[in-house]
């Protein structure tokens, strides 16, 4: 491991202070093909799947793009400044944003909110797509901005949080911390639960925030930096918390998985050393984990015991799972979506879709799934 990110910080040319990108990609960027991704074996007697819509919505360059869900609207965005809505796959509203952009989207009924790599946050009507306000923040923008009704929080590329009025974009405060000397690019973004605001940091640390004036309220160690230098302390919350009841989750790139309890000021309940930066999510019993390798992982959200580990997806960059009654669901470097049982995870199914790398958490639609790919391919699945 150390070794492949020495390879990715000596490859961009940093030093000092810096950010190691793409060294969740398990790309080496001295190879032209990268690690061989395991291959697929046909599978049998697996379930219908059937695609609902696809269509195009721009590409996403070397950045991640992730929809929006409000009610049956989707929200997408794409490198080029395009912002779509859309409605069963048929677009209601498309605008330019006037400028390149770097993440999105966050929205709700009223808003629209797109980031751009100069620190710009740029609010758009949810109605019409018309311009309502901009702000600005320190440092680019890699995660979508999460809009709320206490306001729109952005976490910028230099590990500071934001909380924006979402009426004007006034800003209402700011939150800051000391950052490792080498961290991940992080696309994580902020979640609003209660009245908190729950954000990663570079550390191995998950905060909770106070939605009033953002001071930290508690802190949890999701998971303990070590080793002999910096690369081997490199343990950063890259994707955002799941949380669920009174139970919020989240896993480190080179840490663990843990999952702490909002009833007791962020208490520990468990912890399992599982490396990802691709997030978790979680349903009624279980909690899923795919971690840096590509093997998705299904435990005991109580108590973190392992149910089941599926493993043949080595080196295929798998994204974030997402659940929904009897599937989990990930997709990987080459656009492909697989459907794992969510009892044993054995293949169930799976659906091509552009053949580009799905960088962004598949999402819940639904009945179905809602798909990404940096491509621009936007494709609602749903298993017969």
């Amino acid at each position: 491991m150390s070794r492949r990110l020495l390879a990715l910080l000596l490859a961009a040319g940093l030093s000092g202070c810096a950010t190691i990108s793409d060294g969740i990609d398990a790309i080496n960027p001295f190879s032209s093909s990268g690690p061989k991704m395991a291959p697929l074996q046909p599978i049998k007697d697996g379930i219908d799947l059937r695609v609902q819509w696809s269509t195009g919505v721009g590409k996403a360059g070397t950045y991640s793009f992730v929809p929006a869900i409000v009610d049956k609207s989707v929200y997408a965005a794409a490198r080029d400044g395009t912002v779509y809505k859309l409605e069963g796959g048929k677009t209601v509203w498309k605008i330019d944003a006037g400028q390149p952009l770097s993440a999105g989207v966050g929205a709700n009924s009223r808003l629209v909110v797109v980031g751009t790599e100069k620190g710009d946050v740029l609010a758009f009507s949810a109605a019409d797509g018309k311009p309502l306000w901009q702000a600005r923040v320190s440092s680019e923008v890699l995660a979508a901005p999460t809009v709320g009704d206490d306001g729109v929080a952005v976490k910028s590329g230099d590990n500071r949080v934001f909380l924006f009025d979402s009426a004007d974009g006034g800003r209402k405060w700011v939150y800051q911390r000391s950052t490792p000397t080498l961290s991940v690019r992080s696309a994580g973004s902020p979640v609003f639960a209660d009245s908190y605001v729950f954000v990663g940091f570079p550390g191995g640390k998950l905060v909770a925030l106070s939605l009033q004036n953002g001071a930290p309220v508690w802190e949890g160690a999701v998971a303990l930096p070590k080793g002999a230098t910096e690369l081997d302390r490199v343990a950063d919350v890259v994707a955002p918390p799941a949380i669920d009841g009174r139970q919020v989750c989240a896993v480190a790139f080179q840490g663990r998985v843990a999952c702490f309890d909002l009833g007791q000021s962020g208490a520990l309940i468990w912890s399992r050393d599982i490396s990802s930066a691709t997030g978790v999510a979680l349903d009624g019993r279980y909690l899923f984990v795919t971690d840096d390798k590509g093997a998705v992982y299904a435990l005991d959200r109580l108590s973190g015991s392992s149910l089941w580990k599926q493993d043949k997806l080595l080196n295929r960059r798998v994204s974030g799972p997402a659940v929904y009654r009897s599937n989990v669901v990930v997709a990987d470097g080459e656009g492909l979506v697989h459907f794992l049982s969510r009892e044993d995870g054995s293949f169930v199914g799976r659906q091509k879709t552009d053949g580009t790398p799905v960088r962004a958490p598949v999402q819940q639609l639904g009945s179905g799934f809602l798909v990404q790919t940096s491509g621009g391919n936007l494709s609602a699945i749903e298993a017969q």
